[in-house]
């Protein structure tokens, strides 16, 4: 009976998350669209996005963000963000770490969510993982997108692991190739309870403290193509060691 009870409680647990989700993307509505109509505007949209809408669903879920940082972000500067991926809360929880605008390369399934997917898929960049040329034209979005100053946010696992009891699986190469082409720094993080807190296990979830480790920046200045899986490697490295 206990169990039920408690499976019945995570349930509304889970509702309560995608309402808050929803809440502020259609009270804001009319304004997020018109700061998607152009990628000048994109900026203001990640303000909206940063200071309102993840403050809202993170609080609203009793989650304490908790973000210590051995390195800080610069204004003005590119970088690659690369992070563990466990949870919906990775979204949030990235986006309180920067405060620079930075642009995420997701997989398009979340495009089809309700509400969030509208505005997921015309501010992000979506990738096909199933197909050479989707992910051939994110390279290119993502290299466009670094030209105009913004940063660029990759989960490098590739997705979720579907055995939930990997703690962190093989990274894939984009954003080392991407880094090292623009000989901009890759920023490794790690969120230490985003499982815990929020997995995609449905029957799963709780309150608490949700703590991120920004560690040390690798420089890419001066590496080449060869460098790719060392690099790759490295950061994968420096991940686990936190995790663990």
């Amino acid at each position: 009976m206990k169990k039920i009870f408690i499976s019945f409680l995570q349930l509304l647990y889970r509702i309560w998350f995608y309402l808050l989700m929803a809440i502020p993307i259609v009270i804001f509505f009319p304004i997020l669209l018109l700061l998607t109509i152009s990628e000048k505007t994109y900026p203001q949209f990640f303000w909206i996005a940063r200071n309102i809408w993840a403050n809202f669903v993170l609080y609203g879920m009793f989650f304490i963000p908790r973000i210590k940082k051995e390195q800080e972000i610069e204004k003005g500067k590119n970088y690659m963000l690369i992070a563990n991926h466990t949870s919906m809360v990775d979204i949030l929880m990235m986006l309180r770490v920067s405060k620079n605008p930075f642009v995420f390369v997701g997989k398009k399934e979340l495009s089809k969510i309700p509400i969030f997917g509208f505005f997921y898929k015309r501010v992000c960049i979506l990738v096909d993982r199933s197909s050479m040329k989707s992910r051939s034209a994110v390279y290119k979005s993502a290299q466009r997108r670094l030209k105009q100053g913004l940063s660029i946010c990759i989960y490098p696992e590739g997705g979720v692991p579907d055995d939930l009891s990997v703690v962190l699986d093989t990274f894939k190469d984009g954003a080392f190739k991407l880094a090292i082409e623009h000989q901009i720094p890759i920023v490794p993080i790690a969120f230490l309870d985003n499982k815990k807190r929020f997995s995609y296990e449905f029957f799963s979830g709780s309150p608490g403290v949700a703590r991120a480790r920004v560690l040390p920046f690798i420089a890419t200045e001066g590496l080449t193509a060869k460098d790719v899986a060392s690099l790759k490697e490295q950061s994968r490295s420096l991940i686990l060691k936190e995790l663990k």
